[in-house]
C-alpha cells in the first residue's frame, strides 16, 4: 500500500523557517505529480505546492515568495521550505500525490489520490 509520512512540523514563531519531509513508499512506478495541502481550523483544505515528474512547480500565491517545494527521486522523499513564516501559515500539512501529470486544477483535492496523515505547523508571534 501506498504510504506518505509527513515530519517536520512544530511552533515556531513568526519569521521563522521551517522545512517539512515526506518520505513516500509502497509505489510502484513515479508520481505524475506530489505536493502539499494545508487545512487550518474551520477552513477548506487548501493547496500549497506542487511538483511534477518532470521537476516542475506551482506553487499558491499566498506563499510563492516564501516557501519552496523540492523533491529527492532517489530517497523518494518531498520536501517543503518554508521561510518568513506567518501566523496564517499555521495549519496541519498533507503531502499528497497523483497517479497522473496534469496542468489544471491542480489543487483540486479530487484530483490526488494518495493522502499523508498530516504533520502541524503552529506559529505565533
Amino acid at each position: 500500500a501506498v504510504r506518505l509520512a509527513e515530519s517536520g512540523g512544530g511552533s515556531i514563531q513568526t519569521g521563522g523557517s521551517l522545512r517539512l519531509s515526506c518520505a513516500a513508499s509502497g509505489y510502484t512506478g513515479t508520481f505524475g505529480c506530489m505536493g502539499w495541502f494545508r487545512e487550518a481550523p474551520g477552513k477548506e483544505r487548501e493547496g500549497v505546492a506542487l511538483i511534477r515528474s518532470d521537476r516542475t512547480t506551482r506553487h499558491a500565491g499566498s506563499v510563492a515568495d516564501r516557501f519552496t517545494i523540492s523533491i529527492d527521486k532517489v530517497n523518494n522523499i518531498l520536501y517543503l521550505e518554508m521561510n518568513n513564516l506567518k501566523s496564517e501559515d499555521t495549519a496541519m500539512y498533507y503531502c499528497a500525490a497523483a497517479r497522473t501529470h496534469f496542468d489544471v486544477d491542480v489543487f483540486n483535492v479530487r484530483m490526488w489520490q494518495f493522502w499523508g496523515q498530516g504533520t502541524q505547523v503552529a506559529v505565533s508571534s
